[in-house]
């Protein structure tokens, strides 16, 4: 069975990186019918925020990207860890180090001096004598001393790293008993069953020191993926100020979850020239082994691009559900569909769809300065006032095609355009120049209300 995690650490906010890191480990669980899991990696109890977790499981919750079981929390799993670090010591596949703080600096200040890279020289690694006083120590892993580290990564190809080049006995356990994340990554990934590891290339590094720890306890080492980070578009690292933010300030932004996964995936995957993925699609053509070998460039505008294809071609119940969590609730608005399918193909994020929907739905209580000194001059506010009347004359009016035929009858009796009529209309009924076609929003708002706006307007500029 295919089993993947994520397994963020909530020292801070879940940024886009690694929500495609979950996207990708999510969709490749469930195409093969396996397992997603969630492990949030708290061992820092220093660093560790109980708001970033949170942030992280309403990141999921938005996203729609359920993970099977329980969350693992590791700061609960402790007395775990303890057990095979004993089971390391015992076996004699892991000691106690005693060197100082001062040791430390000494031997790396002469390995600096000496142009070599500064690491753990394994002085205590068969130490047999009796204890420094005063020292509490740390426990280290034996690693090995020569030879090479290799394996099969399924976007990089082969791997191999030269132990005396990046290996060294490393610390698996704090002086104060508290595990460290290369030694509890890999214990967890083996008890929870994970077959596959998709995560970014910064951890690359860390893999072999993970695969250390896996053959010391006698685990399988997983298949691995190292997935190319995604860059700003000058090639640089991704900034908060080019989209390294957190999830949910997207949804803030306007951004649809949907709109934000179509636009993950595509950013070091792709499916020939297709764009839109809808979830289905992503689940059947997606596979880890075609990931990019190379780094994406975010794009801002194409994320917009995306969201507003969305924005179009989703139902309009979901865009109801949607704009009820931006506190808009047109459950019980009787013409919400023509509302939606008339501002939908005019926004490209969801905030833009609340404005123009309350511009239409709530009368105005102020109007645009501009649109007032542009529009509302010479006879203009006459005019419609005369429009007005006319459609009092008509009575109860409900449809475009009316409000128009009133509309073309009352211009053709004044010798009128509609341009003398369509702007100061606008003005009554949305407070500004702007809007959709005038005879859409007009059947829209309805009679009575129209009648209403028009008739304060020109209360209000008498």
């Amino acid at each position: 069975m295919v089993v993947t995690r994520f397994a963020p650490s909530p020292t801070g906010y879940l940024h886009i990186g690694g929500l495609r890191t979950a996207l990708y480990s999510y969709l490749w669980a469930k195409k093969n019918s396996g397992k997603f899991l969630l492990r949030i990696e708290d061992t820092d109890l220093k660093r560790n925020s109980q708001e970033a977790a949170l942030a992280i499981e309403e990141a999921f919750q938005w996203t729609n990207l359920s993970h099977d079981g329980e969350i693992v929390y590791q700061s609960n799993r402790f007395d775990l860890y303890k057990k095979y670090i004993q089971q390391l010591l015992d076996e004699g596949k892991a000691y106690y180090c005693y060197m100082s703080p001062q040791e430390r600096d000494a031997l790396y200040e002469k390995q600096k001096a000496n142009k070599e890279r500064t690491k753990y020289d394994g002085r205590y690694r068969d130490f047999q004598g009796t204890p420094p006083k005063g020292i509490e120590p740390v426990v280290r892993i034996k690693s090995p001393l020569d030879g090479e580290i290799s394996f099969d990564d399924g976007i990089k190809g082969q791997v191999t790293f030269n132990v005396k080049d990046i290996l060294d006995d490393f610390v698996i356990a704090r002086a104060d008993g508290t595990p460290l994340y290369n030694f509890v990554v890999a214990i967890d990934d083996a008890l929870m069953n994970v077959s596959e590891v998709i995560r970014g290339d910064d951890h690359l590094s860390n893999t072999p020191k993970q695969i250390v720890v896996y053959k010391a306890l006698g685990f399988d080492v997983p298949k691995f993926y190292h997935v190319p980070m995604i860059l700003n578009p000058s090639g640089k690292k991704l900034s908060k100020r080019d989209g390294a933010m957190d999830v949910m300030d997207y949804k803030k932004d306007g951004i649809l979850p949907e709109a934000l996964l179509n636009f993950l995936i595509r950013l070091g995957w792709s499916h020939g020239d297709q764009e839109i993925f809808s979830m289905e699609e992503m689940l059947e053509l997606f596979d880890p082994n075609n990931i990019n070998k190379s780094a994406s460039a975010y794009n801002a505008e194409k994320l917009s691009w995306i969201n507003a294809q969305y924005i179009k071609s989703l139902h309009v119940n979901r865009l109801v559900e949607v704009l009820k969590e931006y506190d808009l609730d047109l459950s019980n608005y009787e013409k919400r569909d023509e509302l939606i399918d008339l501002l939908r193909e005019r926004v490209k994020n969801i905030n833009e769809l609340k404005s123009m929907v309350n511009s239409i739905i709530i009368k105005p209580n102020e109007y645009d300065d501009k649109a007032v000194e542009k529009f509302l001059k010479g006879d203009a506010l006459e005019i419609l006032g005369a429009f007005n009347e006319a459609l009092k004359a008509k009575g109860e009016t409900t449809l475009a095609e009316e409000f128009k035929e009133v509309a073309n009858s009352f211009l053709d009796s004044k010798g009128l355009k509609l341009k003398h009529l369509a702007q100061p209309i606008r003005i009554a009924i949305v407070g500004s120049a702007v809007s959709p076609s005038v005879f859409d929003v007009l059947s829209i708002v309805g009679y009575k209300d129209v009648v209403q706006r028009i008739d304060a307007l020109i209360s209000s500029s008498l």
